[in-house]
């Protein structure tokens, strides 16, 4: 008896970077793109002879014809507003309809049940909300713990995008949350859920989907060990809108922020308290971001600082000691770590307070990370009080930045920092000499105007 092989069919395979989603058809070290070292992984894939299915059948093309920019017609679209104030605001201003809003953050910190939320709390559009990662009892489990009932909400556990596409082109909703991108895959490539390839291509069709029927999208992504959104580069740059939900889950408080936004600002900053019926939005971050716990501490000052358009009030918390090693330490928890260099060679040379040899940390309080300038000033005050161990008065607050000869410089929008400061109580506000429009007639606290940081720590101390 004589038997035959059958030729089986070759499996064609490339090579994908996972940082930046480039393809080669042979593995290299280093990746011509975007110069990482060991990111190629080969993959297999299989080119698709047809994608009637992702539109459907009879869906129309349009012919793309170049237009001259006067003759395009503009037709204002009305955001969709979400029942979350705070994702709102960080979307800038509602949600775009058609947009594509991919979510990151870490595991456990609340994506999902920020997401179920804000889903089920969506009326009276219809949401279906896609979970791979979690059965529909699960879901369900969730939604009663947080205590919202949407008989609009609909929930499908699946993870094939074929099958996925089929209940969607049923049911036509108006907003669709993907849980999570890891989880889907498409049979048009024959890899794995959740490597480079399926990735892409899975966020591709969806966002096809959703620019062609104007259906808005959120998209949940895993992040790395360096807390990066997993996958290909390329992934951010294909959606509209990238938030980033921080925060340590040993706290209660979370921060959503913007990395990229093409409808809006990305320097919105949202604030959510976790609580046994999920999460809740913080209207004012001031009342947490500074306590009244501190009276009579060296070592603390309040700076206020703007995170998009709202002003808020941030405690600054600094330590100086002596240097138990031969290096002294510098530490910075949510301030950048080169300006506290740069702030204290500052205080060692205009005001000849010698840091060489002591330990500096720096921390604002409520895990709030801030890029502010602003900030500089406060800073340097809570440096000066924890070095020479003198509390600086709790009705003080503080706004300028410090430059490097020891000048203070004006900030932006400073009659909304003195506002800020004014409604919560403060009494005393130190401010720049040179900035320009503000009277003290306006205001009922009193503004301290100085153009050197000399002349602050004589108004500290004396």
């Amino acid at each position: 008896m004589l038997y035959f092989e059958t030729p089986m069919t070759k499996i064609k395979t490339t090579f994908f970077c996972q940082n930046c989603g480039a393809q080669s058809a042979k593995w290299m070290g280093k990746c011509s793109a975007c110069n990482e070292w060991n990111t190629y992984v080969e993959e297999p894939i299989q080119k698709p002879t047809s994608r009637e299915w992702e539109m459907g059948a009879g869906a129309a093309k349009r012919v793309a014809k170049p237009t001259l920019i006067h003759e395009i017609r503009m037709e204002e679209q009305a955001r969709i507003q979400l029942a979350d104030a705070e994702l709102n605001r960080v979307l800038g201003g509602g949600l775009v309809p058609g947009s594509v809003v991919l979510f990151g953050g870490e595991p456990g910190i609340g994506k999902s049940t920020l997401l179920l939320q804000t889903a089920l709390g969506l009326s009276p559009q219809k949401v279906l909300y896609i979970s791979g990662e979690e059965s529909e009892q699960q879901i369900k489990m969730r939604a009663e713990r947080i205590g919202i009932h949407h008989t609009n909400g609909y929930i499908l556990t699946e993870t094939s995008t074929q099958l996925i596409f089929q209940q969607v082109r049923k049911l036509e909703p108006h907003l669709i949350v993907i849980d999570s991108i890891q989880t889907l895959h498409t049979a048009v490539i024959e890899s794995s859920p959740g490597s480079i390839s399926q990735i892409r291509e899975c966020t591709s069709e969806l966002m096809r989907y959703g620019k062609t029927t104007g259906t808005s999208l959120f998209i949940i992504g895993h992040i790395n060990k360096e807390g990066a959104i997993a996958g290909p580069k390329v992934l951010e740059h294909m959606v509209d809108t990238v938030l980033q939900f921080e925060g340590d889950r040993n706290h209660i408080y979370r921060l959503l922020r913007a990395t990229k936004n093409r409808f809006g600002s990305t320097n919105e900053l949202g604030i959510y308290e976790m609580t046994g019926k999920g999460l809740r939005g913080v209207e004012n971050p001031s009342e947490i971001l500074v306590t009244n716990n501190g009276t009579g501490l060296s070592g603390i000052s309040i700076a206020a600082t703007i995170e998009g358009l709202r002003p808020m009030l941030v405690e600054v918390q600094a330590l100086v000691g002596h240097s138990a090693y031969g290096t002294p330490q510098r530490s910075a928890t949510g301030f950048d770590a080169k300006r506290l260099h740069m702030l204290l060679a500052v205080l060692e040379k205009r005001v000849g307070v010698k840091m060489g040899g002591k330990d500096v940390f720096l921390n604002l309080a409520g895990g709030i990370r801030a890029n502010d300038t602003a900030m500089d000033l406060a800073v340097v005050c809570a440096l000066l009080s924890s070095h020479a161990d003198m509390p600086v008065d709790r009705t003080l607050c503080l706004a300028g930045e410090v430059g490097l000869s020891g000048e203070i410089r004006p900030v932006n929008r400073i009659d909304q920092r003195i506002s800020e400061a004014q409604k919560l109580g403060y009494e005393r506000m130190v401010i720049s000499r040179y900035n320009k429009g503000t009277d003290q007639k306006d205001y009922t606290l009193e503004l301290i105007r100085v153009g050197k940081v000399e002349e602050v720590f004589s108004h500290l101390f004396g």
